[in-house]
């Protein structure tokens, strides 16, 4: 009798345990992050500016990340992420320019799933290799934009060949009572001033786009587990045989999983035309079509580690554009995460694993403390470098859909 009472209250416990973590890692990272202003005097670190120049970062590998969490639940791997991404830039800057910005939203929307349908028709009903199809988009869309864009803004005021014409404002909005915030801020009390910079960012100056991005990831999470919909899509994403036989329309849902990344990775890219940037630069996606599918990576193929990922990166970015003391700052806060994780590593009597990231911290460190700033040639390539470290540390923790790069076809069940 005791035995049966006590597995419930063992279930709720696990779930209430589950649902403590995301808000005691905030926290974790809200000390952390105090703690490393005080200790290096860099004020900058997690300021309003910083952080909203973090949230700029992040939307576009968030947008990205979130369609190769749709493509690849369904079974179907995307890393066309970043040509549709171009795509997706260019027909914003083309739309936006001639009848407004949100036409220019739209049609983001548009040119990425004009080149979802490529992949989709390629991928799912032809079973063309996803990667093969994935590089050939990519491909196409740095070329065809590169056509278009000499085409159609050579002949325009402010245009060029490589370049749009500046793009209207999509607008911000600032939530009510947020402009308080900067006194504290710039108070620098312990926790207070950081947790007042950390809302500032976030509540200061938003793009709609930004507004929407988050709307999208919890309209996600929702439709992709709370629906029978997204219990059918993903199905066909770790069993698609199983599926069938119980009546799924398989190609359906694929074709509409990978229009949806389309769509949603276009999106991110018109988000960098008129939102991070003036308008459609040549080559402003900058690899961010990788970058996100390593945010979805990270994020365990869900909403909302995806948006954690993204938000972690394009962190990074942020502080690389503000100059090299921000990162060289951080160069102590790896550090002390990495000896906590040779820590972890030794406990758990994994020898190696300890030893690999002792090694690291000291190396780090001695980088920290023998040095003052970090060279701008470097600074560039942290967002790729922390990509890297988090993806090696975090893949022995992640499980792929089962069927994720399977070629399907029709009748296989039998």
């Amino acid at each position: 009798m005791s035995t049966v009472a006590t597995r419930p209250a063992a279930g709720i416990t696990h779930r209430l345990g589950r649902k403590a973590l995301l808000p005691l890692g905030l926290l974790g990272i809200l000390v952390a992050l105090s703690v490393l202003r005080v200790a290096t005097g860099v004020n900058d670190i997690d300021s309003a500016n910083a952080i909203s120049a973090a949230v700029v970062a992040a939307v576009p590998l968030a947008l990205a990340g979130l369609g190769g969490l749709w493509s690849e639940r369904a079974g179907v791997v995307n890393i066309g992420l970043e040509g549709m991404m171009i795509m997706g830039s260019w027909s914003a800057a083309y739309a936006a320019y001639h009848w407004g910005a949100w036409a220019g939203v739209i049609a983001a929307i548009a040119g990425g799933m004009l080149f979802g349908v490529l992949h989709a028709i390629a991928t799912v009903f032809f079973g063309v290799d996803q990667i093969v199809s994935g590089v050939a988009i990519n491909l196409l869309g740095a070329g065809l934009t590169k056509f278009l864009a000499e085409r159609f803004f050579s002949s325009l005021p402010g245009g060029g060949a490589t370049q749009s014409p500046s793009l209207p404002d999509i607008g911000t909005f600032t939530v009510p009572g947020s402009s308080a915030l900067s006194d504290l801020e710039g108070k620098h009390w312990f926790l207070v001033s950081d947790l007042a910079g950390i809302l500032g960012g976030l509540l200061t100056n938003v793009s709609w786009l930004t507004l929407i991005t988050v709307l999208l990831i919890a309209a996600t999470a929702y439709a992709l587990w709370r629906t029978p919909f997204g219990l059918r899509l993903r199905s066909c994403g770790e069993a698609p045989q199983a599926a069938e036989t119980l009546g799924v329309n398989v190609y359906l849902y694929k074709t509409i999983a990978v229009l949806v990344s389309g769509a949603l990775a276009g999106l991110g890219g018109g988000f960098l035309a008129m939102v991070a940037s003036d308008g459609f630069q040549q080559g402003q996606t900058g690899g961010r079509g990788y970058i996100g599918l390593a945010a979805m990576i990270f994020g365990n193929w869900m909403p909302l580690g995806t948006a954690l990922g993204a938000l972690l990166f394009g962190y990074t970015q942020a502080l690389q554009l503000r100059g090299g003391d921000q990162v060289h700052a951080l160069l102590l806060l790896v550090g002390a995460g990495v000896i906590v994780g040779a820590i972890w590593m030794a406990v758990r009597r994994r020898v190696l694993p300890a030893v690999i990231l002792a090694v690291t911290a000291v190396l780090v460190l001695s980088w920290y403390f023998g040095s003052n700033t970090i060279d701008p040639n470097l600074t560039s390539t942290a967002p790729y470098v922390v990509t890297l470290l988090v993806m090696a540390f975090a893949s022995q923790h992640l499980r792929m859909p089962a069927a994720d790069g399977d070629v399907y076809r029709k009748g296989e069940a039998g």
